[in-house]
Formats: C-alpha cells, structure tokens, sequence
C-alpha cells in the first residue's frame, strides 16, 4: 500500500516583499521588506494542498477537500501540521485557533512566514484529533517498516550500479541519498546489508570480507 505521508516534495514559494496591512494602519511608514523565497520539504499531501494556492489566496477546509479530494483525516492532518505552529513559523494561516478544523475554517498563505534557513522542513507525521496512543504506536512503526524497505532498495541500487565497494563507502552513499528524507543510522544499514546478503543479493567478498559484490 502506498503511504502519501512517507513521500516527500520540495514546493519552492515566493513571498511577498510589503507587509499586508489592515485599511486603517495604510498611513503608517512600513519598512519595505524584500521578497523571500524558501524550499519546504513537505509530505505528497502538504504538497497537493499547497499547490491549491497557487490559483486562490485563500480557501475554506471544504473547498480544499473538494479541490484536491484528499479524504477527511489525512487533510485534517496535513493542515494542522502545516498551520499549528508559531505565528511566524506556520505556512498557513487559519481563522480558527481550534484543535478541530471545521468545514468553513478560512486558510491563507502567511505571508510572515520567516526562517534563518532558505530550506525548510516541515513535520510529517502531526496528530490529527482522536488519534489513539496505540494508533501513534502504530504509525511510528509503519514509519519505521517503511523506512527500512527504503534503506534496503537504497543499498540495492546503489550496488547494481557500482558492482563491488568497500563496506564504509556504500554506508556513506546510503546517508547521502537518504538524508534528505530521513537519517538513517550507520547500525541499522548494517543491518539491512546483512539481511540483504543473507537473501542473496549481494555477497562478501571472499579476499576481503569489508567488500560487498552485488548478485546479478
């Protein structure tokens, strides 16, 4: 089963440079402020909904269910996670400071959003209302399974290409390809390249037992 919640995109947003003012403060001398532009490492669902603004400044809940036909508690909780934060640290503004999002609850991109760094990444795996603890357990350790299939097919990639390397060397191309989705432990790849050589798709050398020869 595919899970959108384990993928990622980056969405590439420019905000704008003047500050939104109410009517009444449009007298008040506002230093201008330069557009911004910033990389978020968002989830497939955070991505589907973002991408919904780039034709409306703001939507209701309903209207971005019906756009994007994201089923009720994925979108409650991609919308928390990208809204529930500090005022300046959140992506989208919502009109309601409620737990629960309702139907008519207004959402706007925040265009005070701020961060040191150019590339943001945001929580992918927030709690929606009524999640159980042992629902939570549930989904760290479909995290967690998911995670060590990506690892696997990482390491077998990476040796389909490369034929023969030295044990350090293939650890260190698993991290780099992997860390822009998560951090994988030099302990846990260990582990993977052992099952992978116990179902042999690869093999130890038989010179040198640091080199891993991939099974064609």
């Amino acid at each position: 089963t595919l899970n959108p919640f384990s993928g990622t995109a980056e969405v590439t947003i420019v905000l704008c440079g003047e500050e939104r003012r109410e009517e009444e403060d449009m007298e008040v001398d506002e230093p201008y402020r330069p557009p911004k532009k910033y990389n978020l490492v968002v989830n497939t669902i955070q991505m589907v909904i973002l991408l919904s603004f780039n034709t409306s400044d703001s939507l209701t809940y309903q209207e971005i269910k019906q756009e994007t036909c994201i089923h009720e508690p994925e979108l409650t909780r991609a919308l928390l996670s990208l809204s529930e934060m500090k005022p300046n640290q959140r992506i989208l503004h919502r009109t309601s400071e409620s737990r629960n999002i309702s139907p008519s609850d207004i959402f706007t991109v925040n265009e005070g959003f701020s961060s040191s760094s150019s590339r943001v990444k945001f929580d992918q795996a927030q709690v929606w209302p009524g999640e159980t603890e042992s629902g939570r357990r549930e989904a760290r350790k479909k995290v967690e399974k998911d995670r060590k299939h990506e690892i696997e097919a990482c390491i077998v990639r990476i040796m389909k290409s490369n034929k023969q390397m030295y044990h350090d060397a293939l650890v260190s191309q698993v991290v780099e390809q992997l860390n822009r989705r998560f951090n994988p432990s030099p302990t846990e790849i260990r582990k993977r390249i052992e099952l992978l050589v116990d179902r042999d798709y690869i093999e130890r050398s038989t010179e040198d037992r640091n080199i891993y020869i991939y099974i064609a």
